[in-house]
């Protein structure tokens, strides 16, 4: 995949949208927002994402990074369920608008990164252009959720220079 320039520039802003229920997503989010802002990427955290708010505040260099874990049986987080809820009811046109998705789950469970793949979908089916591949970490092979992101991360950058 070649990399992706952001309106001519070699930095993005990214809009990081959590959803966490115990804060392994959580810590995810914040983690990769301190791996984006060495890059010279600006960020922002949304621990309460807000559909509305996002689409009328992403310009042509802003990038939403999803980083959910999965509750329930297999659903997104309470905190993010709004989002996702307004996502599939309003299917706002989002041709223009790259993200990515950092999923987090239990592999003992059948929905295993259920959440994550939900959102991918959502995005994609709005036309949303994903940038690299969905990381999907099974926290039961990790004790740090975050050294999976920083493998991942170290590879899917590349795709924002």
């Amino acid at each position: 995949m070649a990399p992706f320039l952001f309106a001519g520039i070699n930095m993005a802003h990214i809009d990081i949208i959590i959803g966490s229920t115990l804060g392994a997503a959580e810590y995810v989010a914040e983690h990769l927002a301190e791996q984006l802002q060495a890059q010279q990427h600006s960020t922002e955290l949304h621990y309460q994402p807000d559909l509305s708010r996002l689409l009328a505040s992403r310009g042509a260099d802003t990038l939403w990074l999803i980083v959910t874990s999965t509750h329930g049986a297999g659903q997104v987080p309470d905190n993010l369920q709004p989002f996702t809820q307004d996502l599939a009811k309003s299917q706002p046109k989002l041709h223009d608008l790259h993200y990515a998705v950092v999923a987090l789950g239990d592999s003992n469970y059948d929905t295993f990164c259920a959440g994550g793949r939900q959102v991918d979908q959502l995005l994609e089916q709005n036309g949303a252009q994903k940038i690299g591949d969905r990381l999907e970490i099974d926290v039961t092979q990790h004790d740090l959720p975050e050294d999976a992101a920083d493998i991942w991360f170290a590879e899917w950058s590349q795709n924002l220079s």
